[in-house]
């Protein structure tokens, strides 16, 4: 080790990790039961340790010193020393080096191996043992940032709540394909932030991406022992640094930067899929890396006997948010990506982890409460995944005001509805207008509700029409790993096929799924590439698979699935275009229009006449529309005006026959104007025309939107 002498002073205990002020470095490290911390420097390749100072100060719990002529580029790591006693909770071993869990940029990449263990692995005490090898050569290394970005003046796009259109996306598995992007940019943020890529959101209508994790994640050793890697990214270990996988050669932060302006100069947001529920650190025989390292048993929840971990999210661990330092940790995650990295909001991987006190979930944590009043997290786009696997751990509806959430309860309802399952219709109608029954409460609004039918986490739109089983073989699990329970149909083969009659059923179907995402009340997500026709193979579980089976092939989109995507593009124009397909105010009929006399919302049967309480019960119901009538009750757009809209009528038939239906009268109604069938996909808008009154054949397996026509616009 080939140490110089450093100027070191006492510096700071704030800002915690590695602040850069122009003339040398603030380095801060917040440990409760440490006995010493050793700030390790390295070489410009990260496998020489050039010199070690130990941090001078230790101000309410937080290691500091200040460093001068420390510049931006400058790796390092820690070394905390501490008892090493897992039965009360303390795992320090000094002889790991250790991550600044608020490193923002990491040199190297992460793979984990027995020597990042704090205890002998194949010892017969197993974790009670204590590992004295080295792995500094093995472990990525911290840098030391500039932070400066020339950010213009408007940073955000800032689209309300009624008007966005979600897109998961996976910043990899998205653009790796794509030929219009530099080969060397493909997998990584540059990719997302071409125009190749941009100019095709744009074109579709989506007003914002969400990215799946890319805060640094590292592959288990499981996974890497069969060939496989964690592709998902659900496996983070620094919360604020991006993951090195998805940056290009000599991109940095500014990489990430750069994304973000330019999807924002496009209009459209940046959500990020983040996981602070737990760590890559895992069990008690997982890696010590970082946090198990620094202070295992602030940054831990664990059982009474302390050796063991609470294990609430199926990952080996929990994150302790209820500690204060920790919590601190999660909210600053949370400003610096907005406020430097400039994202417009997150969705909270397993999010009722994040709302667990000692007596159990309670929507008034102090995560969920610090949240909400922080001035900047209050301003942004909150999405929780509701659920987790621990005691009650499903908490749909049950999230405080101001945030929205994944509704699997639509996805399940749409999917059953569309299969023919009995007895759907009355749950689709509720989830069509919001979810009232779930969301309406606290003065929460029909936005609330994710709506989506396929996501990153089970089949794709293409799959759930083409298989009923899943089949995930070669994840290495003997295909017992996905949720078996998918409500899918494969309408006569089980995956690929020739036959034509199957082929068309299947698009009508996916064409059926996305119609009812897109004209629901509620905040529609599209899984990218569904519009595309991308399949898995039937694997329903792909979390493991960077390969051919989750990357969106581009080169091979074929005219049928360019048709399709024109479908999609309409429906989304349809969205977009019609102000009462996304009110601001959940609906229940209480509302006329002054000019035809119907309601705000109105369940229509086949005879053109509003559904009878014994039409509704009918387990065998699965035919019905949804009237709207857009000049029922005045509402005002985000940006305070008064706005109204047309009358629509959307019908539904997943029936495996046609329906004759009744096309509703009112008064002064002329006709019913045809804008999008699914059973016909390619008619003009407004090419069909049908009285008030008269009859309109709906298609098995169709959907159908009319407006209706009054006597007076036609006049004009």
């Amino acid at each position: 080790m080939n140490s110089r002498k450093w100027v070191v002073w006492p510096g700071r205990p704030f800002p915690l990790g590695a602040t850069w002020d122009g003339q040398g470095v603030n380095f801060t490290l917040f440990s409760a039961h440490a006995e010493k911390v050793e700030l390790c420097l390295f070489d410009a390749s990260g496998q020489q340790e050039t010199d070690r100072i130990v941090l001078p100060e230790y101000s309410d719990q937080v290691w500091h010193g200040y460093v001068h002529d420390i510049m931006p580029g400058t790796l390092y790591g820690y070394r905390v020393y501490g008892p090493y006693e897992p039965l009360q909770g303390h795992r320090f071993n000094h002889h790991k080096l250790l991550l600044d869990p608020y490193t923002r940029q990491l040199h190297g990449q992460l793979h984990v191996s027995e020597i990042h263990c704090g205890y002998r692995v194949g010892d017969p005490d197993v974790d009670l043992s204590f590992d004295r090898r080295d792995d500094a050569r093995e472990m990525p290394k911290c840098v030391v940032v500039n932070p400066s970005f020339a950010w213009p003046e408007k940073r955000h796009p800032q689209i309300p709540w009624p008007q966005t259109i979600l897109y998961e996306a996976h910043v990899r598995g998205f653009t790796i394909l794509h030929e219009g992007i530099p080969e060397a940019q493909r997998g990584k943020f540059a990719a997302m932030g071409h125009d190749a890529i941009i100019g095709y959101l744009k074109a579709l209508g989506i007003t914002s991406v969400e990215l799946m994790p890319v805060h640094a994640f590292t592959d288990e050793p499981f996974l890497l022992d069969k060939g496989l890697i964690n592709y998902w990214g659900y496996n983070s270990f620094a919360f604020f640094a991006p993951a090195p996988r998805y940056i290009s050669k000599g991109g940095g932060l500014t990489e990430f930067k750069t994304m973000v302006q330019r999807l924002h100069e496009a209009g459209i947001e940046v959500i990020l899929d983040v996981v602070y529920n737990h760590t890559a650190e895992g069990s008690q025989l997982g890696p010590t890396l970082s946090f198990r390292g620094i202070d295992n048993l602030s940054y831990y929840r664990l059982l009474p006997e302390r050796r063991y971990y609470i294990n609430d999210t199926g990952c080996g661990n929990t994150l302790n948010i209820n500690h204060p330092r920790v919590l601190q940790m999660v909210m600053d995650s949370l400003r610096y990506w907005v406020m430097e990295m400039g994202v417009d909001g997150f969705r909270f991987d397993l999010a009722a982890t994040l709302g667990r006190e000692e007596h159990g979930y309670d929507r008034g944590s102090g995560f969920f409460d610090a949240a909400r009043q922080d001035p900047v997290l209050s301003q942004i786009k909150h999405i929780a995944e509701p659920w987790d696997i621990g005691p009650g751990g499903y908490q749909l509806g049950r999230f405080p005001p101001g945030s929205a959430e994944w509704n699997d309860r639509f996805r399940d309802t749409v999917r059953r509805f569309w299969r023919g399952d009995a007895g759907m219709a009355p749950q689709l109608a509720t989830n069509l207008l919001g979810s009232s029954d779930i969301f309406e409460q606290d003065g929460r609004q029909p936005w609330a509700s994710i709506n989506y039918v396929a996501s990153h986490d089970g089949f794709t739109l293409v799959d759930l029409v083409s298989y009923q089983e899943r089949h995930n073989h070669l994840n290495g699990e003997g295909n017992r790993d996905g949720h078996p329970v998918n409500y899918s149909d494969n309408y006569g083969v089980e995956g690929h096929t020739d036959d034509p009659r199957i082929l068309e059923l299947r698009r009508r179907q996916r064409r059926n799924l996305l119609a009812t995402v897109l004209l629901a009340q509620g905040t529609p997500m599209l899984l990218a590439g569904d519009e595309l026709g991308r399949s898995q193979d039937g694997n329903n579980n792909a979390y493991c698979q960077d390969n051919s089976i989750s990357w969106l092939d581009w080169p091979g989109i074929t005219t049928e699935e360019r048709r399709f995507l024109e479908f999609v593009r309409r429906l989304i124009q349809l969205r977009r275009t019609h102000p009462l397909l996304r009110r601001p105010r959940f609906l229940h009929g209480l509302n006329r229009s002054l000019r035809t006399g119907l309601r705000d919302v109105e369940w229509i049967g086949a005879g053109g006449r509003p559904l009878t309480p014994e039409q509704w019960t009918n387990p065998e119901s699965r035919c019905f529309g949804l009237l709207l009538s857009g000049d029922a009750g005045q509402f005002l757009s985000p940006q305070g005006q008064a706005e109204h809209d047309v009358t629509l009528l959307l019908l539904f038939n997943a029936y495996e026959q046609a329906v004759p239906f009744v096309m509703p009268a009112a008064p002064r109604a002329l006709h019913w104007l045809g804008w999008l069938d699914t059973a016909n996909p390619e008619q003009p808008a407004g090419a069909r025309i049908v009285p008030a009154g008269g009859h309109f054949t709906v298609e098995s397996h169709s959907l159908s939107v009319f407006e209706l026509i009054l006597a007076d616009q036609a006049k004009r």
